[in-house]
């Protein structure tokens, strides 16, 4: 017969030992379902005049405005739940959130695996090497920006290019987040502001910070989630992001952007 005190040994080491070896389960981003609101754009504005008179020099100051060629614009509200459920999505608790914390994330591509999520590197050596288990870092040989604008048919000195927008980094830009397990410290990511009520970008309001998950090859916009906040409009808005398309040279096609979501 064995000795009780080997019984329950045994019996506490299987235990330990199933501890250690089961895969601990980490929340990630899930897919969104999207309701589309009204889209509009800037009007243009009536062409201002001067009389001409036969002789004259006249010095001229002239402002306008042209609406970019290289990005889309998204806002709104966020509700959803966080939930406790089975592989089956049979849901044994859950809690309604109506102004929820998290993130927006936006991609052309379906499928992110988000356990590799990184930062985007605007100097990565656009190897594309794998990198993948490398979640929370920031990318070395993926796309980089050259890649990134050619793709979007961006000029590096363009008023909007990429690195002219996303053009935040270090302490004191974005906030500290999580992707699913991946930390993303303070000022970590290439970030940018998008505008408020007064017209501004300002800290902590609307900010988006730009990702990449090298084994889709995928850049993730990423807008951090703040309540009720007062939007660009005037009006409360949990997000603003913006995207990137491709509008130049008369392009009127238009790119698929999937979202998802991760409330906390």
């Amino acid at each position: 017969m064995l000795n009780k005190n080997f019984v329950l040994l045994l019996t506490s080491l299987i235990f330990v030992a199933l501890l250690v070896f089961v895969p601990m389960v980490n929340a990630a981003p899930s897919g969104a379902a999207v309701t589309k609101g009204a889209s509009s754009t800037a009007a243009a504005e009536s062409a201002g005049s001067d009389n001409a008179n036969a002789g004259n020099v006249t010095e001229l100051t002239i402002t306008g405005h042209t609406t970019t060629q290289s990005w889309q614009g998204y806002f709104g509200n966020v509700t959803g739940v966080v939930q406790l459920a089975d592989g089956s999505n049979k849901v044994l608790y859950n809690w309604s959130v109506a102004s929820p914390r998290g993130e927006v994330y936006a991609s052309t591509n379906q499928t992110i695996y988000w356990v590799n999520v990184q930062c985007f590197n605007f100097t990565a050596a656009g190897t594309h090497s794998n990198e993948a288990g490398n979640g929370g870092q920031t990318s070395l040989y993926g796309t980089n920006m050259t890649q990134l604008q050619s793709t979007f048919n961006i000029d590096a000195n363009d008023a909007d290019a990429v690195n002219a927008t996303f053009n935040l980094i270090g302490a004191g830009t974005h906030n500290q987040f999580y992707t699913g397990s991946a930390q993303f410290n303070e000022g970590q990511c290439q970030n940018t502001r998008v505008y408020d009520s007064t017209g501004k970008g300002v800290s902590g309001k609307f900010e988006e910070a730009l990702l990449y998950e090298p084994v889709s090859s995928s850049v993730v916009f990423t807008s951090l989630l703040n309540q009720d906040a007062s939007g660009f409009d005037n009006k409360t808005h949990d997000f603003e992001m913006l995207v990137l398309e491709d509008g130049h040279n008369a392009d009127v096609s238009t790119t698929p952007y999937y979202f998802f979501v991760e409330l906390q």
